[in-house]
């Protein structure tokens, strides 16, 4: 009832949304084609379909062949304008997700800045400027026009199944997708039949140039976050309880690989980009202290950036409770080959020296 009470307000932003797009189409607004190689990863809805591992699989591809960059908004950061996420930046400096790139991929400049367009311009005037760069989350930023652009769209709520806000989820209109090179259908069951892949490609309903893949998480072995806590176990043994602390759009599909692991899970979840406050880690703290079973607290690496961030705040029993659940994405049906091959030609081709 609620959603269909907000359908005004949906089609007032949709108007609102077509008319931006349309400028950006017609040339009333200006978009930038920068002299560099430009991938931009993205989607229509608010958040949720795993934009930093796929930003992640493209960086690990590109960074040992050229100088790669990532650049972000850096979403939910303390400071304004074009930061740079060196060693002595903070998570709450630059984000918690260029934060955790930054320390995935030395030998990747990442940075941060709201205008995507002005940031480019500081990379490229920089003493040994990029060879390709990668923009997370910027689908919309339609300032610059990227070279390729690969949306992304959740399995279990793809951009066909989902309202404008505020009555769902979706920036813009699902004719929004006609800009993307490469349709990428995430957070797939790992046993999706061709069948049912088949059938998601025909309600997409792709542009003849345009791509469709599918990919699925794969999971990391646990690791502590903190390997200075005197704790010589590197494993984390089936049966022990877990609280599960989340501060991401879905944690569902955590929770369940867990438990399908023989974890028992307690769930903690907080708002996408949650920062934690003392009363926070309080909780989590006070958690541990009443269990009298094996007991430990799993975040994602996203989450992990804020822990780190406040490891002053944190009790020794909590210190060393934590564990990171690391995930990354995997192509199903052999599309990882296709996928690589479209990435490496485009930006070959495009390189300066040719």
């Amino acid at each position: 009832m609620l959603r269909y009470l907000l359908l005004p307000l949906a089609w007032l932003y949709d108007a609102v949304t077509r008319l931006r797009n349309a400028a950006f189409d017609r040339g009333w607004l200006r978009m930038r084609r920068f002299d560099v190689p430009t991938i931009a990863v993205g989607n229509l809805s608010v958040g949720g379909t795993g934009k930093t591992p796929h930003t992640e699989m493209l960086l690990a591809l590109l960074a040992p062949r050229w100088r790669t960059a990532m650049l972000s908004r850096g979403y939910g950061r303390c400071t304004r304008g074009f930061v740079s996420a060196d060693a002595e930046r903070t998570a709450s400096e630059v984000g918690d997700e260029p934060w955790q790139m930054a320390r995935k991929f030395p030998n990747v400049q990442v940075c941060v800045c709201e205008d995507r367009c002005a940031g480019i311009d500081r990379m490229l005037l920089g003493d040994v400027p990029p060879q390709v760069i990668v923009l997370d989350d910027a689908y919309q930023h339609r300032h610059v026009r990227a070279g390729r652009y690969i949306l992304l769209t959740d399995y279990a709520r793809r951009y066909t199944h989902d309202l404008l806000l505020p009555a769902g989820r979706l920036r813009e209109s699902r004719r929004g997708a006609r800009r993307a090179d490469i349709i990428i259908v995430t957070k797939c069951p790992p046993d999706l039949t061709a069948e049912a892949f088949a059938s998601i490609c025909d309600e997409l309903r792709p542009l003849p140039h345009q791509r469709v893949m599918a990919s699925t998480l794969d999971y990391d072995r646990p690791r502590r976050l903190f390997d200075d806590t005197n704790e010589t176990a590197d494993t984390l043994p089936q049966g022990t309880h877990l609280l599960v602390v989340t501060g991401i759009a879905r944690p569902k599909p955590l929770l369940d690989h867990l438990m399908a692991h023989g974890y028992a899970t307690t769930a903690m979840t907080f708002a996408d980009h949650h920062d934690f406050t003392t009363a926070d880690l309080e909780r989590m703290d006070s958690w541990l202290a009443a269990q009298n079973a094996p007991a430990a607290v799993m975040t994602t690496e996203k989450d992990a950036a804020r822990f780190v961030a406040h490891i002053a705040l944190l009790t020794p029993r909590l210190r060393q409770a934590l564990w990171v659940q690391g995930i990354k994405p995997r192509l199903l049906f052999g599309k990882e080959e296709e996928l690589h091959h479209i990435i490496l030609q485009y930006v070959t081709e495009n390189q300066r020296n040719g």
